[in-house]
């Protein structure tokens, strides 16, 4: 998902995107739907995720500053 993420602009409304993009990935790996309820930090450390989508493409972004 993060694919070309490093040069290109993103905003507000692509950051909302990814962040549904990512739970929806996340329920789908559980068998759980949207109906159930779950808390999004509950799922996460079930999963062993460290760091949201959000915070892992602003990382990439700034290595890609450092780089140029």
């Amino acid at each position: 998902m993060l694919h070309g993420s490093k040069t290109q602009p993103v905003r507000k409304e692509n950051e909302l995107a990814l962040a549904c993009a990512e739970m929806r990935m996340v329920r789908w790996i559980y068998g759980l739907r949207q109906i159930d309820r779950y808390s999004k930090v509950v799922l996460r450390v079930k999963l062993g995720l460290d760091e949201d989508i959000i915070s892992m493409l602003r990382r990439n972004r700034l290595r890609w500053y450092g780089h140029v």
